[in-house]
């Protein structure tokens, strides 16, 4: 038996959601995994970085549904243009860019 669960734009379109569940799954993954690690040796205790970490799992995984759910296309829209869609991964690859420089600064 299939089970599907209808996710919808704001248009009211259905949306495809594994975009969504895959970035969900990569932040959870890595919050998860590094966060508590870093959160220790900066000097909160494990609670608090557990703590932290899932707050910061929350909050990815709640841009990541606002991005690619409910902000993706009216299905009547036509095809995206290309420079947008690169403009926003070299925006990504900034922020990853920051994120792992910060993720360094305990180890220096």
């Amino acid at each position: 038996m299939r089970t599907e669960i209808p996710v919808h734009n704001r248009h009211g379109d259905r949306v495809d959601p594994v975009p969504f569940l895959v970035t969900a799954g990569i932040a959870f993954t890595f919050a998860l995994s590094f966060g508590p690690i870093y959160g220790l040796s900066y000097g909160f205790t494990l609670p608090a970085s557990l703590a932290l970490s899932t707050l910061a799992f929350a909050v990815a995984a709640a841009i990541a549904y606002h991005q690619l759910v409910r902000r993706a296309p009216a299905l009547d829209a036509g095809p995206l243009p290309p420079a947008p869609r690169i403009e926003r991964l070299f925006y990504a690859a900034a922020a990853v860019g920051v994120l792992l420089v910060a993720l360094t600064l305990p180890l220096l």
